[in-house]
């Protein structure tokens, strides 16, 4: 299929699901839209960060809930560290960790929209030694053994692999199998390297899996930015800057923060959680050729809340179109469900619920708890290791964001967040 003609058939499926009869189901999923937000109940957000940072939980955090536009909850919490003890404020500037590669995503499409790259092109079509790569099977042995069998690919890795993580590049830094031991075993970390290095270093490792085959986490958005750069004659911060941080206002959002001034606003983790458990350390405060896709940059919520209000109005923001409508329902399908091979296991990180995609979760579902988690259909999700996250709720006109820095407590805090969010929410 062409790029042309899949385009307009995964456009036409998302508008499908957009109008598909929408169940109202128990608790906070799928509240009726036109909800308002109750003043008493958002109340609790508060109590609850209080006592995160009371009890030495978290250093803080900046939280934002904005509806048609506009802030309904805006509070800081804590410090940006605790040597320093400033206050945290909306120039206070935060890892963002893996919602980098929602930022890198959206760069992608408007590419895509200008024709730059197509969805349905080969890799290596832009990088010639993808063409050679070869997947990584497992073999075991009589004696309980695992041995690495490399066998060629079924089909080229293409531009849509990248965006919804079904290229089978990984990470080496979670899981035990073979092929993410190699990644381990390969420091592809050593050195000064930029992202045209990084890319060489990944086509000489085995894939996790059969393009399309399964969802996998990894440096897929570090070869889809390579492409980028390959295809605009720019660096990636350049391409970046020009099409879409600019435009936006996003003046503090990029991966370095060197500078004595940035540094004094720069947000820490507390001690005893300064490892951000990538794989590597993140050396933000060291400026460094490789400008990470898929984990680098930086933000504050002065920047980000603007990100996040341009999806929010489904690809427009202030009288800009970033986006087209039919380029915005693109990146938002569900392009790894029911019909696309794509096969999901223990590591499928938009989780239940969730379909994925081009660079963002999308729900497509209640999921299997009884009640549903909180939120809606046709919500937009990501988040980071260092504790950023970002849901984007078009049927309530509305989205939150927090910013910290705690890849222990994450996990914990974003789900109380949520269901605190939708708690509040009242028709």
């Amino acid at each position: 299929m062409n790029s042309h003609k899949m385009l307009g058939t995964l456009a036409a499926g998302a508008l499908m699901l957009l109008a598909a009869p929408q169940v109202r189901a128990e608790g906070t999923f799928d509240i009726p839209a036109g909800a308002r937000f109750n003043q008493d109940k958002l109340a609790k957000i508060t109590e609850f960060f209080k006592n995160e940072v009371s009890t030495g939980k978290i250093a803080g955090a900046n939280v934002l809930i904005q509806q048609h536009g506009k802030p309904v909850y805006h509070e800081t919490f804590g410090v940006q560290d605790v040597v320093s003890k400033a206050p945290i404020n909306d120039k206070t500037i935060f890892r963002l960790s893996s919602l980098t590669k929602a930022i890198t995503s959206v760069v992608a499409m408007q590419l895509i929209q200008d024709g730059k790259i197509k969805l349905d092109d080969p890799v290596s079509k832009y990088i010639p030694s993808f063409a050679n790569m070869k997947v990584g099977e497992e073999k075991k042995a009589e004696d309980g053994t695992k041995t690495l069998e490399l066998v060629a690919l079924t089909r080229p890795i293409t531009i849509l692999d990248l965006m919804r993580h079904t290229s089978g590049i990984t990470y080496g830094f979670y899981g035990d199998s073979l092929v993410r031991k190699a990644y381990k075993e390969a420091n592809i970390y050593a050195g000064e390297f930029d992202l045209a290095e990084l890319a060489e270093r990944i086509a000489k490792l085995p894939l996790h899996n059969q393009p399309g085959a399964l969802w996998q986490y990894g440096h897929s958005t570090d070869v889809l930015a390579r492409i980028m750069e390959i295809v605009s004659g720019k660096s990636l911060l350049e391409i970046e800057k020009e099409k879409l941080l600019d435009p936006l206002g996003m003046t503090d959002t990029g991966f370095f923060v060197t500078e004595p001034e940035r540094l004094q606003r720069l947000a820490q983790p507390l001690p005893n959680d300064s490892d951000f458990r990538v794989g590597r350390l993140y050396r933000t405060e060291v400026r460094q050729k490789w400008e990470s896709a898929s984990g680098g940059m930086v933000s504050t919520m002065a920047d980000f809340s603007r990100f996040a209000q341009m999806l929010a109005n489904g690809g427009t923001f202030e009288g800009k179109t970033y986006l087209s409508p039919k380029t915005f329902e693109l990146l938002v399908s569900d392009h790894a469900g029911k019909g696309s091979g794509v096969a999901r296991d223990h590591y499928y990180f938009p989780g239940d619920g969730f379909g994925m995609g081009l660079g963002l979760a999308v729900r497509t579902d209640p999921g299997n708890a009884k009640p549903p988690p909180p939120g809606s259909l046709g919500e937009l999700k990501w988040d980071g290791a260092s504790g950023c996250y970002m849901v984007v709720d078009r049927k309530q006109d509305m989205f939150f964001v927090v910013l910290e820095q705690t890849p222990t407590e994450r996990q914990r805090v974003q789900r109380t967040l949520k269901q605190l969010v939708y708690e509040a929410l009242e028709n």
